[in-house]
């Protein structure tokens, strides 16, 4: 299915406005900070110190979706011999939030940010998290600075990580870099992640390990007011996304090593699973072969054409089981993230995301040599269950959120015919699932005989302001 994110820049319908506040209330979400945690927040922003080590020499740069300000982390990348050596700067959260602090304990509470069309509900006061904290460029920060060596062929050979005073150069978003690549004369760091970020897929493909290329649904202006599209992610995405996923693989070989902190593991896919999409690729007519394994099946596949979109959508069965295993003096038996075929951890987005802060700390007194934090330690067997509560009030809100975008922009069009693609069916195949190009929507549908992979007319039957929900019904 396409990633549950929407973007909508300006200002917002009314009902879209009103349907947003109400799931936030439904859900719980928090939104403002209490005033002893903003307070706490500011004097935390004044009390700050820099690491001694300075490291403000590196060129670094950040890249993120446009518009952003919570910039968890600034890379630069050099050739070291035949090889690279890639520099990555993590916000430094605990250079700002002591263990039990107010802001702390609401972080504890909040778990990650929460992302809408209208706002973004963050992890921490945004005095920090889009201020002191967050790697703006100019301005001197405070960073975890990872250190990843690279050989030739873009496979690790040593990490480490210490504290340091950074600074990043500029901001660009993912188009930015991606034209300045394309454009011939790319900054060396650019230029290097253009080959360091495929040397890093092909290390994956050879792992096992596979990401499904799944478009974005986002709602974009349009010359009557705005509409729902899929967007397919920039090659410089990926590449970034190689780099966030190279340091999550250092961290948690580290902490396996010292045999304490916090992975992010997936359970193997079970084998039932694995023959019903066996099942779904015959039914969609897609050639399968016996020798070919699952993550190879999957680069097979071309998201542009609907059959092979369905089997994507299929596909996310998979992908599923993923949590946290903290522990301390006794590594889990199946640490392993078996979507990535190798162990991982969250560590590179401390901003956002809770967890990251506990790790980057664990690592850092691993590699030099200390013991590791008291308040790390105690907090660690909480962190899975805390995660676990966030993620999912994160999902239901992403679901609702997008349901409700759709609900306010096809409310008008109700009656109205369109082409729209099968890509899930029930046995009976009276009820299923139907993907709509234009609008970009994802929506249940029923008729009869419905084809999976096929594309077939529906009739937009209802749009529900109350509950959130748009039904399709096929035509003829």
């Amino acid at each position: 299915m396409p990633a549950r994110k929407v973007d909508l820049p300006g200002a917002l319908p009314p009902d879209l406005a009103a349907g947003l506040a109400r799931i936030r209330a439904e859900l719980e979400v928090p939104e403002d900070f209490p005033a002893a945690v903003v307070a706490a927040a500011e004097a935390s922003v004044a009390a700050a110190v820099l690491p001694e080590l300075d490291r403000t020499d590196l060129e670094l740069v950040t890249i993120d979706p446009p518009g952003a300000r919570d910039l968890d982390q600034a890379l630069h990348l050099a050739r070291e011999g035949d090889g690279y050596v890639v520099s990555y700067a993590i916000a430094d959260v605990a250079a700002f939030v002591a263990a039990g602090d107010p802001v702390d304990r609401e972080a504890h509470r909040r778990g990650m940010t929460f992302y809408a069309p209208d706002r973004r509900v963050p992890l921490h006061p945004p005095v920090l998290s889009e201020g002191a904290a967050s790697l703006l460029p100019d301005q001197v920060r405070p960073a975890l600075l990872w250190t990843l060596r690279l050989d030739a062929h873009g496979r690790m050979t040593d990490a480490e990580v210490v504290r340091a005073r950074v600074r990043s150069r500029e901001q660009l978003d993912y188009a930015q870099a991606q034209a300045e690549i394309d454009g011939g004369s790319p900054r060396p760091s650019l230029a290097l992640l253009a080959e360091v970020g495929p040397w890093r897929e092909q290390r994956e493909r050879e792992r096992g390990g596979v990401s499904l290329p799944l478009p974005e649904q986002e709602v974009v202006p349009a010359d009557d007011g705005w509409r729902l599209e899929f967007r397919a992610p920039l090659p410089v995405e990926g590449w970034n996304a190689q780099i966030s996923l190279l340091t999550g693989m250092a961290a948690a070989h580290l902490m396996l090593y010292g045999q304490v902190g916090v992975v992010r593991s997936m359970p193997p896919a079970d084998p039932g699973a694995l023959r019903t999409l066996r099942a779904t690729a015959k039914a969609l007519r897609i050639s399968w072969p016996a020798e070919l394994d699952y993550p190879e099946f999957v680069r097979s596949l071309d998201p542009a054409r609907p059959a092979h979109a369905a089997m994507l959508n299929a596909c996310t069965l998979l992908f599923r089981g993923a949590g946290y295993q903290a522990f301390d003096g006794d590594v889990p038996p199946d640490p392993e993230h078996s979507a990535l075929a190798t162990d991982y951890a969250h560590c590179t987005a401390p901003l956002r995301r809770l967890v990251d802060r506990y790790g980057g700390e664990v690592c850092l007194a691993l590699c030099a040599g200390t013991p590791v934090p008291a308040w790390v330690r105690e907090a660690l067997p909480a962190l899975p269950a805390e995660m676990a509560a966030a993620d999912r009030r994160a999902k239901r809100y992403e679901r609702a959120v997008v349901d409700l975008v759709e609900v306010v922009l096809l409310a008008p069009r109700v009656g109205e015919v369109f082409a729209a693609t099968v890509v899930d069916v029930d046995e009976e195949r009276r009820h299923g699932t139907v993907v709509v190009a234009d609008p970009a929507v994802e929506a249940r549908v029923t008729g009869e005989g419905l084809p999976l992979g096929r594309e077939i007319q529906v009739r937009l039957v209802s749009a529900d302001l109350t509950n959130g929900a748009v039904a399709f019904e096929r035509v003829g």
